[in-house]
């Protein structure tokens, strides 16, 4: 492991995206749909970045796509975490999961790779109960979100965020 610890903040923004309980409609708007985590400019803390989030009230006002927004979040050039919310349809059921991401192109600077690689143990030990995963080497794997939609559940995933896949 590398040192570097977890933010608290960081523990609360997962906790209050993790917990789906009936809220009014004033709270769901201000439930997050996607965060990013870096490291802080010490490389001591993993912190929940500024302003790099999209809640759920921001879809379909100043977010159209969530996904493609979410996409458009991540740094070309240096690694991040990420929480995303995906909603996604299965033949059967509607379905919501929290899904981790490790975002490392292949831009980023070696340190950079190192260092959020190693500290990954760390975040991702906080985050409890985590089903999906996902580390991703550059924009050509996650630009489609037919790929994540294989993540979450093979090819029974018929739809993500209301798009068909």
């Amino acid at each position: 492991a590398s040192g570097v610890t977890v933010n608290d903040e960081v523990i609360k923004v997962f906790n209050d995206m993790k917990v789906r309980k009936s809220s009014t409609p004033e709270e769901i708007k201000k439930r997050k749909k996607a965060v990013l985590f870096c490291l802080s400019d010490d490389k001591r803390q993993i912190i929940v970045e500024e302003a790099k989030q999209i809640l759920v009230g921001d879809i379909g006002d100043t977010v159209e796509d969530p996904y493609t927004s979410f996409v458009k979040l991540l740094p070309l050039n240096d690694c991040r975490y990420a929480l995303y919310d995906a909603t996604y349809e299965t033949k059967e059921s509607k379905k919501e999961d929290l899904v981790f991401l490790f975002w490392a192109p292949e831009s980023a600077p070696l340190k950079s790779k190192m260092i959020y690689a190693s500290s990954k143990d760390a975040i991702k030990k906080k985050f409890t109960g985590i089903k999906h995963e996902w580390q991703v080497n550059g924009l050509d794997d996650i630009k489609d979100r037919s790929t994540l939609g294989e993540k979450l559940g093979g090819n029974v995933v018929v739809s993500l965020e209301g798009k068909p896949l």
